[in-house]
């Protein structure tokens, strides 16, 4: 009996230490990947989208939705060592990236299917859209206040997309729409490799 008990705490313990290392390498993998940006289509030279909730996803799926939320804690934290908005824009892409692994790793903890799964991160790309609009609305558009009036940074996405003539236009028509499409690629990724990746992961 007690023979059993300590192998049921180490095989515990290695179990725990796995989750750990995993979780610290896969927030240095979206660290790294925070940095390669590319353009928002349709949206001005400021507004730029990463991949780097890609490595968090894996940890939710593979570890539960906490390790995806500590990864997406993790990135943002490091990268407040070099902010150029005074924590402002860690603050909400922790928000935007938390609530898309945090919703993605809830569902897909119920019954880990590969259906399960799809339906999970299409789920959590529409929580990251609303997030997304919510932020942009109460949080990122008025921190580019402080470097612009609104109504140019409101005209910047017009040049765009003409219809965007006031900042809930903004949030509709470029915030949402491109965050829900940053979900969906992302998810569509890791559906990908995730099956080749678990092993692993949780070896």
């Amino acid at each position: 009996m007690n023979r059993f008990v300590s192998l049921t705490a180490k095989k515990h313990t290695s179990s725990n230490t796995r989750t750990i290392t995993m979780t610290g390498m896969l927030a240095a993998i979206s660290y790294i990947l925070a940095f390669l940006e590319f353009p928002v289509p349709l949206s001005p030279a400021f507004a730029r989208m990463d991949l780097s909730d890609f490595p968090a996803l894996i940890g939710a799926f593979a570890f539960g939705p906490l390790c995806g939320l500590m990864i997406e804690l993790v990135k943002n934290g490091l990268q407040l060592f070099s902010t150029s908005t005074g924590g402002v824009g860690e603050l909400a892409n922790f928000l935007m990236g938390g609530s898309y692994v945090l919703a993605a790793g809830l569902f897909y903890k119920r019954n880990k299917t590969k259906k399960n799964a799809a339906i999970a991160w299409i789920l959590a790309s529409i929580v990251m859209g609303i997030t997304a609009a919510l932020t942009n609305y109460f949080i990122l558009l008025p921190m580019f206040e402080a470097f612009m009036p609104l109504d140019q940074v409101i005209a910047s996405f017009g040049a765009f997309i003409p219809f965007i003539r006031t900042k809930l236009d903004v949030v509709l028509f470029n915030a949402f729409p491109f965050n829900l499409l940053k979900g969906l690629v992302i998810g569509a990724l890791t559906m990908l490799v995730y099956k080749r990746l678990r092993p692993i992961l949780k070896e």
